[in-house]
């Protein structure tokens, strides 16, 4: 299958274009910032990404390209749009027009934070803040400008090599650093390496539609912290607990933002334990004790 990866410098671009190449796909892996194997492509750019995916007639593209910086998008919302939004709009309209098949990665961020139960695919959006908002508006591209569409929702993502919150706290208690961890947010872990794998399977069912794709169960940015520290060897390390008040940042992230995988689970699609995803990850870095 002819196939377009982008942000393919990415870590999660990245794994998708190595899964998808060991699976026999024809994979074009483009980023803004060009690489080995890896080809240059500005997605706000409209003309270019017309031009490029115009000329190369992929079957499908896997978009997870995105400003991902929450806080960054805070303090230019404007241009979170441009990048998030719009550039999503582009990718959305080039695929329509060769009759290509998108696969967009969105956030839990797109809700609001205060359902009683995990969020579901068809529960309506409202997001709090300006990195949730441009995925939304990313979103909206997508579902109404390519009927071939699959609208992917995460949370969470932590990858190998890449700078995500176990790492980030992980080399706090090695550097014997005072921790401090909120209580009062609450989302489900992913494993970049199980979504990748997720991704390829669904691009494989032709059953478009919207996903919540995580791994399975939630937990508080706390209680997940103390997992895999006392997994990691650093049970003795202590943790201040504290609330997002305590912590203040540019971005405001919605407070219980949990993901039900029930399309996923209906076409057969799952990931597995969040728990046993982070030791598989630690397992791997060679942190595992």
């Amino acid at each position: 299958m002819r196939t377009i990866v982008t942000g393919a410098a990415g870590r999660l671009g990245g794994r998708l274009k190595q899964i998808l190449e060991g699976r026999g796909y024809d994979v074009v892996g483009v980023d803004i910032v060009p690489g080995e194997g890896i080809e240059q492509l500005d997605l706000a750019d409209y003309d270019a990404t017309h031009k490029f995916i115009y000329a190369r007639r992929p079957e499908v593209v896997i978009h997870p390209a995105a400003w991902t910086d929450v806080d960054g998008c805070a303090r230019d919302p404007e241009k979170a749009i441009l990048v998030n939004g719009f550039g999503t709009q582009h990718v959305a309209l080039a695929t329509a027009a060769v009759k290509a098949a998108v696969v967009y990665i969105s956030t839990n961020e797109v809700f609001d934070g205060r359902s009683a139960r995990p969020y579901r695919e068809y529960d309506p959006p409202a997001p709090v803040n300006a990195y949730g908002y441009s995925k939304w508006v990313g979103e909206q591209a997508t579902l109404h400008l390519n009927p071939h569409h699959y609208i992917v929702r995460t949370s969470w993502l932590f990858a190998h090599g890449g700078k995500n919150f176990i790492q980030t706290i992980l080399n706090a208690a090695q550097a014997g650093k005072k921790l401090r961890v909120v209580t009062n947010e609450v989302a489900n872990p992913t494993y970049n390496d199980d979504l990748a794998d997720a991704l390829a399977s669904l691009i494989e069912t032709g059953r478009y539609g919207i996903y919540h794709l995580v791994n399975e169960g939630a937990v508080s940015r706390y209680h997940f912290a103390r997992y895999f520290l006392d997994r990691a060897g650093y049970a003795d390390t202590p943790i201040e607990p504290i609330t997002g008040q305590e912590y203040p940042r540019p971005s405001t992230p919605p407070v219980y933002c949990s993901l039900d995988n029930m399309a996923g689970r209906h076409i057969g699609i799952t990931l597995r334990p969040w728990r046993e995803a982070v030791d598989a990850f630690l397992a791997k870095e060679g942190l595992l004790k």
